[in-house]
């Protein structure tokens, strides 16, 4: 079942995922994530469990929305004074952010999930730092490489690496990312 959008902003519907996002929040921080159910969250939220079983169908859907919420960046890429130099300090934080425990928990309940709209509001969200950091290049005079073959180049290795291995390592992403501008030279 998909997650249903909020069709009025700051009513009703926002209010109730807000206060089920809180409690699934809190309850992920008192207990194991295998003592988390939907009526636990139910009751803490203050509402009725088929309230979230109507908005997210089950429990995993409600965690994966969690978790992309919780994935949204909240603030602009640093700006480290070249295109380069943003690109690394972006790509650092972002594999330090995403293999630590939390991170990789919040991965997993997004990949987790039936439908992959959840992946892809990740994405587009790693995909719009990107943007920030290829346009303020571009305002600059710089080259930068298109965003695309910096989703390829930097962001999927070090996302595959996060899933499949260990935290890639701080030389490995300066490489990546030295690879990538590099080709643009």
């Amino acid at each position: 079942m998909a997650v249903k959008e909020n069709l009025r902003p700051g009513g009703r519907s926002a209010r109730v995922q807000a206060s089920v996002h809180k409690a699934v929040r809190e309850l992920l921080a008192e207990t194991g994530r295998t003592e988390v159910t939907i009526p636990l969250i139910a009751a803490k939220a203050g509402v009725t469990p088929s309230t979230i079983y109507r908005r997210w169908g089950e429990l995993q859907e409600l965690l994966a929305d969690v978790a992309v919420e919780r994935l949204r960046p909240d603030m602009q890429p640093i700006d480290a004074g070249s295109g380069k130099a943003d690109l690394q300090a972006w790509a650092e934080q972002y594999a330090e952010e995403m293999s630590s425990g939390p991170g990789r928990e919040m991965i997993r309940d997004v990949l987790a999930a039936q439908t992959g709209a959840n992946a892809c509001k990740c994405c587009e969200y790693t995909r719009q730092q990107i943007v920030v950091i290829a346009e303020r290049a571009k305002s600059r005079g710089e080259t930068f490489p298109d965003v695309d073959f910096v989703m390829d180049q930097v962001v999927a290795p070090i996302m595959y690496r996060i899933l499949f291995g260990d935290m890639p390592d701080i030389e490995r992403v300066r490489a990546l990312v030295e690879r990538a501008v590099s080709a643009t030279d």
